[in-house]
């Protein structure tokens, strides 16, 4: 078999991911499989902006495993990629000299491994939202089709590929085939992609919103619920409806205002520390998430929110990472059938409720902070879904949340590395198979309509 390693550098951690696949079957789909995962400990890169040298270096461990689960003899010939998301292009907003630095770090110490090193770098919202599509519906099997499938999709004229849904902890993605888009003046051409997977068209709709990931919309929300308490508040506590009555938490203002999703909030206050103490008010806690979603203005036929053109939603979605975290926490992923959306609100209603002197013994397993979370990013995931995109109780069945696809993780990590190996080939392999040369340069963002 023949090896490729791939490091998301998300805003909150790095996953390392080993991936394996036959040699002579490399152009077939679904033939790659994820064989390992490694989390690297601390934070993610984005926050050694202050001991930048220290970043590459964190990466060491999980480089080390990845030596072992690949045979020695395959080291050199092994690529490395590492793709930074929303932690890193908002460093790179607030401090780019900073931000060139960590990829500096990190550049250094992948070098250094015995691997194939080729390259580390920001990749955009844009390309994360479809990196992330093409490696749900590669796992799935929705590109290449038998004679069979093929005879099957023309009876039922079915959506052929799924959608994906991608929430992180700085950044969401939303990414589908549409139906029916007009090819010659497409509405808001930035937000479409054309790709041609073996022998196929698909026109992408794709958008990246930075500032909504779950970590930064939170963010987002305090800083807007202080903003508009009252402005002679003396006392710096703040009752906050998203997390469990009992609990408290100490912020300080420094921190919530100096990045970019916050720093338009940002006034006099005459106390530097914010003390949080949790209300446990689901309903109260969707009302301040809902001033996040701007839905007053669209310049388009229809939009999601902050004037984002959305075409209509079209067949199923794969939603991952921390959709599936968060859900599969809170129990709401059943995969034999949805669970209905009144039920997943009512669901996420009643953990809001429980106290924290409850809460935190049932789960003395979860590291405090990501427990005292769960209840917000579950009230902002249905925000996000029902006010954001305008999902319903009709189409919230065609959610599906996924963790894993076969033993891969759903993420953007697989679809950026069968992009830059040109494992997907434009046109379907002839029988015989081409020589490797022929497939090389043939996937390719076809044109990226600017």
């Amino acid at each position: 078999p023949q090896y490729g390693i791939v490091l998301d550098a998300g805003s909150s951690h790095t996953n390392l991911y080993v991936y394996e696949w036959p040699a002579e079957k490399e152009n077939d789909t679904g033939v790659v499989q994820q064989v390992e995962v490694c989390k690297v400990e601390g934070p993610g890169i984005s926050g050694y902006s202050h001991d930048t040298e220290k970043a590459g270096p964190s990466l060491a461990q999980c480089l080390e495993q990845a030596k072992e689960v690949i045979p020695s003899k395959q080291h050199q010939e092994t690529p490395v990629y590492l793709g930074a998301t929303a932690g890193m292009r908002l460093l790179s907003l607030e401090n780019k000299n900073a931000a060139d630095k960590v990829l500096s770090s990190v550049e250094k110490t992948l070098r250094s491994a015995p691997f194939n090193f080729q390259g580390a770098r920001i990749i955009s919202g844009q390309e994360e939202g479809a990196y992330g599509w093409i490696t749900i519906n590669y796992l799935l099997g929705n590109f290449k089709q038998s004679g069979w499938t093929k005879l099957l999709h023309s009876l039922k004229s079915l959506s052929e590929t799924s959608g994906a849904l991608d929430l992180g902890g700085a950044s969401t993605q939303i990414t589908f085939v549409p139906n029916e888009l007009p090819p010659e003046s497409p509405e808001s051409p930035e937000n479409l992609l054309y790709f041609r997977l073996y022998g196929k068209d698909y026109l992408v709709y794709t958008h990246s919103f930075l500032c909504y990931g779950k970590d930064q919309a939170l963010q987002q929300k305090l800083a807007g619920d202080l903003q508009a308490s009252t402005s002679t508040m003396e006392n710096s506590s703040l009752l906050d409806p998203c997390f469990h009555q009992g609990y408290q938490r100490t912020i300080n203002l420094s921190d919530l205002f100096k990045n970019p999703c916050t720093s338009a909030k940002k006034k006099q206050f005459p106390f530097s520390q914010l003390y949080i103490q949790g209300e446990g008010d689901y309903q109260k806690c969707r009302r301040s998430i809902q001033k996040l979603f701007n839905k007053t203005n669209c310049p388009y036929s229809s939009c999601s929110f902050n004037g984002i053109y959305l075409p209509p939603l079209q067949g199923d979605f794969g939603a991952f990472s921390a959709f599936y975290f968060v859900m599969n926490f809170l129990n709401l992923t059943s995969e034999q059938s949805p669970v209905a959306l009144d039920k997943v609100t009512s669901a996420i209603e009643s953990f809001c409720a429980r106290p924290w002197h409850e809460v935190k013994p049932a789960y003395h397993q979860i590291k405090e902070k990501y427990l005292s979370e769960y209840c917000f990013s579950g009230a902002y995931i249905l925000s996000l879904l029902e006010n954001g995109y305008e999902f319903t109780e009709k189409n919230w069945q065609r959610i599906h949340f996924l963790g894993k696809i076969g033993s891969s993780d759903a993420g953007w990590t697989l679809g950026y590395m069968l992009n830059l190996t040109n494992m997907i080939p434009a046109e379907e392999p002839a029988v015989p198979p081409l020589s490797h040369g022929s497939y090389v340069g043939l996937m390719v963002l076809c044109s990226l309509v600017l």
